[in-house]
């Protein structure tokens, strides 16, 4: 703005109070700062409506490019989706189907029980918390039982020969 300095300020103010006079100075001198506050002000308002106006613009430009970008890369997953679609289509109806050439004859229904039974065992056996080296050397169970295989393990045998009375 304008560079005022201690002098400058001093022959302004003798040359009002010879001008403007002594009775009307306070006045005048009032309405003058109130006029620079105004000025101040309106000047402050002009530069943030600007700056308002410039980030404005630039976050504009950011969302168009960011939606440019989303429409690119919405345009090229679709693309790629239909070809990949279109392959895998083609690759089914081109092939045969491969479940004819395998046979299930010889498999029996024991067979699959059996496997299943050992196949939890193990797991039961190695999702255990106590490791197996640790149940050896402390005589621990080695063998997970089953709910059922307790019961029946448990249970008495049939009824019993003595009488009560």
């Amino acid at each position: 703005m304008i560079d005022l300095g201690l002098t400058k300020l001093a022959v302004i103010g003798v040359v009002a109070l010879v001008v403007i006079g002594p009775e009307k100075l306070p006045k005048v001198a009032r309405m003058a700062g109130t006029l620079y506050g105004r000025a101040q002000r309106y000047l402050n308002e002009v530069k943030s409506e600007v700056s308002r106006e410039i980030e404005l613009e630039e976050l504009r430009n950011l969302q168009k490019d960011v939606q440019d970008a989303a429409q690119a890369i919405k345009s090229d997953v679709e693309n790629s989706i239909s070809q990949n679609m279109s392959e895998v289509e083609s690759a089914f109806n081109d092939s045969t189907p491969a479940y004819e050439s395998v046979s299930f004859n010889n498999v029996t229904t024991e067979d699959v029980s059996r496997k299943a039974r050992e196949f939890r065992r193990k797991k039961l056996v190695r999702n255990s918390a106590i490791p197996n080296w640790y149940k050896q050397r402390h005589g621990g169970k080695l063998h997970v039982t089953s709910g059922a295989a307790r019961v029946a393990r448990f249970r008495p045998r049939g009824p019993t020969t003595s009488s009560f009375f």
